[in-house]
This record gives C-alpha cells, sequence and structure tokens, in this order.
C-alpha cells in the first residue's frame, strides 16, 4: 500500500508476507494480520486466512489482552505529569483501604509491587467480571507473593488497582478516561473496551488435531484495565508512532522515553529484556524493541517499535496457542530495518554557537581515560570515551548553565563547567569525577593531588 513516506520495495513486501504467510500456517490460526509503520506512517499491512477468499484487514478487530496494559500506564503518567500525583506516591493516599497500600505507584506499573499474578479462581480470562465486584475480590486473600520492590513479577491484579486509581483521580470511568485522553486524540477510532465490527472471533485450535472450538469472550469488569481492550492492526501502529515520540496532547516524548526506561533487574535468565513503566523492553537482533504483548482466551498479540530505526510492527492472531506474534512482530522490523535502513537526516551546523560552550569542546581525561566532549542542538552536550569502551552519556543543557544527564551510568548525575577566577576552564565536574585538559594535569582540580615529580621513564 502507498503512504505519505513512500512504499516499501516490492522485495521487502514479499519478505513480510512470506513471514506471516508462514505464522499462520505454522501457527495453526484461522487469521493473522500484521501491518508495519516506518517514521510514523503506515507502509504495510498483510493478512492470511483459513477461510478461502475471505481474509481481515488492518481495520478488523482483534482482542490485544496484555497491550492494554500500555494504555493504562499513559494515563497514569498524565496524572503525574500534571501533578495529581507522584510515582512515589503510596497507593494509599490516593486509593485507601486496598489492604495493599504500601505500594508505590512506580512499584505497580513496573511490576514490582510483590502482587500475585492472577486473581483468585475461577480463571479471570474466561470468566465474567461480575465475580469479581470488588478490589478485595481481584486481590483474594493473600494478595501478596514476594517482598515490595525486590524483584520483578507479573501482575495482572496490579493493573487492576492503576486501573481504580485512575478512576478515583479523575472521577470518572477508566473506559471514559481512556477514550478522552487517547484514543480521540490519537484518531484510534477502532479501539474499544467492547467489539466493534467487523471484529475477529477467537478460537482454540486442539493441540493434535486440526479442529477449532471457539472461545468466550468476557467483558473483564474492574480487571478490564489488565487486558480488555480489542484494536486494529491500523490503530495500533498509530499508537506506536506515539511510543516512539510522544504526542503532547497525550503525553510529552520525555515521558513516553520513561516509559521506555527498564524500572526493575530483569528475572534471572532473561537479561535480554526489561520492563519499565507499562512496556516491555527487549534486546533481539541486536537492536532494543520497546512495545508490549498480549494474549486472552482466542487471541494471541505484539507490538513492536524499534525507535533508532523508525520502524514499528504489530502482529496480530485469533487463536488461544496460535503463532508466536511476538516474535512475528519482532521480525518483521528486523525485516524492513535490514532491507531497507533508516536514511539519515542530512547533516546541518548549529543556527548559532555560544563561544564559551565551544571551548568546552574536545579531550578531557578522567585520570588516564580519554574522553571527548561535542556540542549538541539547544546547548546540549555529549562525553563519550576516545578508546573501546567506557561510561559515556548525553547530557540536557539546565537554566543555571550545568548539565543533566540522559542516559548511560551518568543518567540523572549533574555535569558542570568549574571555571577560575580570570573566566577560564580549570575543569569539569561530573558527579564529583574531575576531567582536566591533561592527564592528571597539574593543580588543585585532580583530587588527591598530582605527585610534584610529574610523569617519568623507567629510569627516572
Amino acid at each position: 500500500m502507498t503512504s505519505p513516506f513512500g512504499e516499501l520495495l516490492p522485495g521487502t513486501q514479499r519478505a513480510l508476507l512470506h513471514r506471516i504467510a508462514v505464522a499462520q500456517s505454522e501457527g495453526r490460526a484461522p487469521s493473522v494480520v500484521a501491518a508495519v509503520a516506518r517514521e510514523g506512517h503506515l507502509v504495510w499491512t498483510g493478512s492470511r486466512s483459513s477461510v478461502d477468499g475471505h481474509a481481515p484487514d488492518a481495520d478488523t478487530q482483534y482482542r490485544i489482552g496484555s497491550i492494554t496494559k500500555t494504555f493504562t500506564a499513559v494515563l497514569v503518567l498524565r496524572l503525574r505529569d500534571e501533578g495529581l500525583l507522584d510515582l512515589n506516591d503510596l497507593l494509599e493516599k490516593h486509593l485507601p483501604g486496598t489492604g495493599v497500600g504500601d505500594v508505590t505507584v512506580a512499584q505497580l506499573l513496573g511490576h514490582s509491587a510483590g502482587l500475585g499474578a492472577e486473581s483468585p479462581a475461577p480463571w479471570w480470562e474466561r470468566t465474567p467480571g461480575s465475580l469479581r465486584p470488588e478490589l478485595s475480590d481481584v486481590l483474594g486473600e493473600q494478595p501478596r507473593m514476594h517482598p515490595v520492590g525486590r524483584r520483578h513479577h507479573y501482575s495482572n491484579p496490579g493493573y487492576t488497582l492503576l486501573g481504580s486509581l485512575i478512576e478515583a483521580v479523575r472521577g470518572a470511568s477508566w473506559e471514559e478516561v481512556l477514550q478522552r485522553e487517547i484514543l480521540e486524540p490519537l484518531a484510534m477510532d477502532r479501539t474499544s473496551a467492547q467489539t466493534r465490527a467487523p471484529y475477529a472471533g477467537g478460537w482454540a485450535v486442539h493441540p493434535w488435531a486440526d479442529v477449532i472450538l471457539p472461545e468466550p469472550s468476557e467483558d473483564l469488569g474492574l480487571m478490564a484495565p489488565a487486558g480488555q481492550l480489542w484494536s486494529t492492526a491500523a490503530d495500533l501502529c498509530r499508537f506506536a508512532a506515539f511510543l516512539a515520540e510522544g504526542d503532547d496532547r497525550v503525553l510529552s516524548a520525555a515521558s513516553v522515553r520513561e516509559m521506555r526506561t527498564p524500572s526493575v533487574p530483569a528475572e534471572v535468565g532473561e537479561w535480554d529484556s526489561a520492563y519499565g513503566l507499562g512496556m516491555q523492553v527487549q534486546r533481539r537482533d541486536g537492536r532494543t524493541l520497546v512495545g508490549h504483548t498480549g494474549s486472552l482466551p482466542g487471541f494471541v498479540a505484539g507490538l513492536w517499535v524499534s525507535v533508532d530505526d523508525g520502524v514499528a510492527a504489530v502482529a496480530l492472531a485469533n487463536a488461544t496457542s496460535g503463532p508466536l506474534t511476538a516474535v512475528v512482530a519482532a521480525d518483521l522490523v528486523r525485516i524492513v530495518a535490514e532491507a531497507e535502513p533508516r536514511i539519515p537526516e542530512p547533516w546541518l551546523p548549529l543556527p548559532e554557537v555560544d563561544q564559551s560552550l565551544l571551548e568546552l569542546t574536545g579531550p578531557w581525561y578522567w585520570g588516564t581515560y580519554s574522553f571527548g566532549l561535542r556540542l549538541g542542538a539547544d546547548r546540549g552536550v555529549e562525553l563519550q570515551p576516545l578508546r573501546g569502551t567506557g561510561r559515556g552519556s548525553h547530557f540536557v543543557a539546565e537554566a543555571d548553565g550545568t548539565w543533566t544527564g540522559l542516559d548511560g551510568y551518568y543518567a540523572g548525575e549533574t555535569l558542570r563547567a568549574v571555571r577560575r577566577d580570570d573566566g577560564s576552564v580549570s575543569h569539569l565536574d561530573l558527579g564529583s569525577f574531575v576531567f582536566t585538559r591533561a592527564p592528571y594535569e597539574p593543580g588543585e582540580a585532580v583530587p588527591g593531588g598530582v605527585d610534584k615529580e610529574g610523569w617519568r621513564g623507567l629510569r627516572s
């Protein structure tokens, strides 16, 4: 299909179609639909179906399960950005009486609150939400499985609490807030809590025979913020573009970047994956993917974005244990990123330069380690090792003339230029580390001082 950005090459399109055809065939799914976006534009859609002559398209609704959690997390971050709560607030402050009020909002977002993975029986995904009318019915008699804040343990009840938190602070239902604050601004008019035709039916496929069984589709009630939504491949590509770049009508780029940042250590054996604030982070095929996966009886879904490549992909199927849609979506990103790598923007000089900043550029030394400092846009700077690997970071300029680290070891740390009485630069101070123009430059800047005899040879 065409787009304002230009369609993919025929060879790329065929590779994408082949990948989902294999997924539908080997995964034994009644249908699979997928879509790819590049630089925020939908550039490809495809589908495969077991019904001859009929296949879903990018506007056919599928249930997306836990991808719903990312929407819920966005709503919580909006409350934070409006100053209505802090991520370090205890749940009790905004939603009293739950019995687990000593966990923080951030711990719930990142699944480190120690709560159980599921609600008490019967299985909440296949039974009406009316069976769990109160939060106590969702949490059960023993809601805690682990010490608070000590480990990542995925929790569906945790996101039920976040949905109720949103309702308590906003004074409106989770579904109303979602519609008003995310779906309408992003023009996601094919995403909803209840089905809107056309939509796919959910099926179970027998593990030992090519026969199918319809799965029930329940309203999850209080559990809705953990997995209720129905959406389409096209709508989810719009959402993926937002997760890559932000949208000030919904959430700023800085807050979306915060969501994509790992919040707790990965489980042992899962060092290639982590969890941010309502978003999964995965290292695959040499690139970092962010997004979420989802499943409910009859449906599996995957959404991944490679921010560095400017590519997002969505894969949806209507089978309980069908294709590995998370793997399929990741493969679709890889196919496009490798076949048609991102074309960089033209290099342009800075519009203006402050000479006092320009004099800071060039080599600096932390002890004997060499670093290079480059001046960037908006008075920001970048400090990177000149040899091998090391603690490099990008820094954003602050109003007081300092810089704050954005990534790596120095994320959140303060960088400042220390000047002498005559205005010349003595050294850089980065979180107490001193960077000088020469390795162990004589003077008072280097902690512990420098040997007065200076550098020497073997026979000195």
